[in-house]
């Protein structure tokens, strides 16, 4: 196996829920259907989104990628609870070779990205 990239992003919880709140095209633009009815069933639904465009914006940076929609990444969680990427369109075949991790408590989402080859 050899890393071809590496990405990490952190983001503020209050950031995500006040673009939430102001832009009602946010979501739609940025999430998936599966990722906006996973996150709307939480309690703390604002940390499950922050946590996913934290994820989606690590995944660019292992890509090294430009010109990306951020839709085109959707972030789910297995039935042990490991994240995994799936991306859609020209990134389709990649998703496979990307691993993700994430986490977050009430201020902070943090994710981290390795982008390999086999």
């Amino acid at each position: 196996m050899k890393i071809l990239g590496t990405g990490i992003d952190i983001i503020e919880t209050k950031r995500i829920k006040k673009v939430i709140a102001s832009n009602k095209t946010f979501l739609k633009r940025v999430f998936t259907v599966r990722e906006i009815d996973y996150c709307e069933g939480k309690a703390n639904k604002f940390q499950h989104y922050a946590v996913r465009f934290a994820a989606k914006e690590a995944i660019l940076k292992a890509l090294g990628s430009k010109g990306i929609a951020l839709i085109d990444i959707s972030i789910k969680n297995l039935d042990n609870g490991k994240p995994e990427a799936v991306l859609s369109g020209k990134l389709k075949n990649l998703g496979k070779n990307i691993v993700v991790s994430l986490s977050h408590c009430n201020d902070y989402a943090v994710a981290q990205a390795i982008y390999y080859s086999r």
